[in-house]
């Protein structure tokens, strides 16, 4: 499957749209993961490429040969070696001075939303683009299939042990069935049929961990909470601590360690609703917002879910992980997303890797543009797959609130595209001007809590410190409210402005029952 997607991941790819009169960034540092070590560094490298810039291939220190496979493979395909290179530091200073590296313009992160924010705390004004941790839920209501629901369940909480990013480490069932014991034991049943063992035996089905569990999911496979039982208990199985049996604990209360803390294993927590509307309320009360899912066939409770769910990636009837390039571009909300980039194998993701000039702009053609845009692309939904038995549509969601900052090197004509781009996007929009001081800005941030802040300006505009303290100090009080900081200059072209005034959302809805198509 990995193989597969950096194959779609190049083809889809090398047919990007790109903006005509933007430049690439110049270097950027792709900061792979572990747990996808080919797709994931194969899908930022070759975006990043096909942008034009110059990519340093930096992965994880257990995965370091796959990476170098990788790396081999583009030289060999004509891929210059001072284009694409390839270091493998371990994460102490030496990759602490490749991240801040005053050359490298971008980088790319799939990883924790910690990592994130130290690489940010490191270097504010970095361009970081980052795939981060989530706490993915699935909803299941009594209208469910209960069988498919148990299916995608186990699929989605223990594949891969537990280590995907999107995978579930909620479930979150409606009254009837968290009451009822014969549902409950049978998805205690089908946990306990998962064979625990290393990679190589063909009889596994549940694998290792990458490494022994550090002290947070040591605590979620091993204590519980008040109020908490173990319907699984997780056992550790070998002397090294990298093999254990899949855990599953119920009575997960509202608010409570495990509800909000990523726990990056063999561990699923379930959560008892009083109806539709408390399980969504308690989906979307963590921090994340990466993956969730809904098991229900009463089309209206599908609805209101849709509505009403905070996350990038919302499936339906289905398990939750393996999304596909174009079929399901992947990417988050809230703290699983940072740096406010598009989502990964959609539409939007090459041309992040590019920047608009800074011009001087015409209000005017600018909205001619945008309306143009909204009409073909951010206003209505898409499903270019066009797969009969499953529904995949990506759709863009307007931001809640964003914050301009202008100063006095701000281009004629930005500020009143930017006027424009929000009320076509029904976005609301704070002006911030220079006669603001950026203290005073950085007072107001925690009471408006805007989810961005678009900076379209490199001065501080007669501030008492130099203007690089001041502006990173704004930058730091946005990281630690979670709101992206956007430095990219206002484009005349709505189809690569308005991504900025929006989120994206992709939405997999299985169309059939055991390959019966419905409708």
């Amino acid at each position: 499957p990995e193989v597969s997607e950096a194959i779609d991941f190049a083809r889809y790819d090398a047919a990007a749209a790109i903006p005509g009169e933007a430049a690439p960034y110049g270097v950027v540092v792709v900061a792979a993961p572990w747990n996808f070590p080919y797709a994931i560094p194969a899908g930022g490298v070759f975006a990043a490429l096909m942008a034009g810039n110059a990519v340093v291939l930096k992965p994880a220190p257990e995965v370091r040969r796959t990476a170098w496979h990788l790396a081999n493979q583009c030289w060999r395909a004509g891929v210059p070696r001072d284009v694409l290179q390839f270091v493998a530091c371990p994460d102490d200073d030496v990759g602490r001075r490749l991240i801040t590296h005053p050359h490298v313009a971008t980088v790319v992160l799939t990883g924790a939303h910690a990592t994130a924010q130290l690489f940010l705390d490191w270097e504010p004004s970095l361009r970081l683009l980052a795939e981060t941790s989530g706490k993915n839920a699935i909803v299941v209501t009594e209208s469910a299939d209960v069988d498919a629901a148990i299916r995608d369940i186990v699929r989605s909480a223990f594949g891969h042990a537990g280590q995907k990013c999107s995978a579930a480490s909620l479930v979150i069932l409606t009254v009837a069935l968290y009451d009822d014991d014969v549902f409950v034991e049978r998805l205690a049943a089908a946990v306990r049929t998962l064979q625990v063992g290393e990679a190589a035996d063909p009889a596994t089905t549940m694998g290792p961990l990458i490494l022994p569990p550090g002290p947070t999911l040591l605590r979620g496979l091993t204590q519980l909470d008040s109020g908490e039982r173990w319907l699984v208990q997780p056992r550790q199985l070998d002397p090294g601590g990298r093999l254990w049996s899949p855990g599953v604990r119920v009575g997960v209360r509202p608010g409570s360690w495990f509800h909000v803390t990523e726990c990056f294993g063999p561990v699923l927590g379930v959560m008892r609703a009083d109806d539709l509307d408390h399980a969504i309320e308690l989906q979307n009360g963590t921090p994340f917002g990466l993956t969730g899912g809904i098991h229900a066939l009463d089309e209206h409770e599908v609805e209101r879910w849709l509505e009403r769910v905070e996350v990038g990636n919302a499936y339906v009837n289905r398990h939750i992980t393996g999304a596909i390039v174009r079929r399901q571009p992947f990417g988050g909300w809230k703290r699983s997303s940072v740096g406010g980039g598009p989502k990964a194998g959609g539409p939007n993701y090459v041309a992040g890797f590019v920047r608009p000039p800074v011009v001087e702009i015409d209000p005017a053609r600018a909205a001619e543009s945008y309306a143009a845009a909204w009409a073909s692309e951010f206003g209505v939904e898409h499903d270019p797959s066009g797969v009969r038995s499953e529904a995949n549509v990506l759709r863009y969601r307007p931001l809640r609130h964003v914050v301009v900052r202008v100063g006095d090197d701000t281009p004629a004509g930005a500020l009143e595209a930017a006027g424009v781009a929000a009320a076509r996007c029904g976005v609301r929009l704070t002006v911030s001007e220079p006669d603001e001081s950026i203290d005073t800005l950085v007072a107001r941030l925690p009471e408006i809590r805007p989810e961005r802040l678009r900076l379209i300006t490199t001065s501080a505009s007669g501030e008492p410190h130099g203007p690089r303290d001041v502006l990173d100090g704004l930058r730091r009080a946005c990281h630690a409210l979670d709101i992206a900081v956007d430095a990219t200059p206002i484009s005349a072209d709505g189809r690569f402005e308005l991504v900025h005034w929006v989120r994206e959302q992709t939405v997999s809805i299985t169309r059939h029952r055991y390959g019966r198509i419905n409708g």
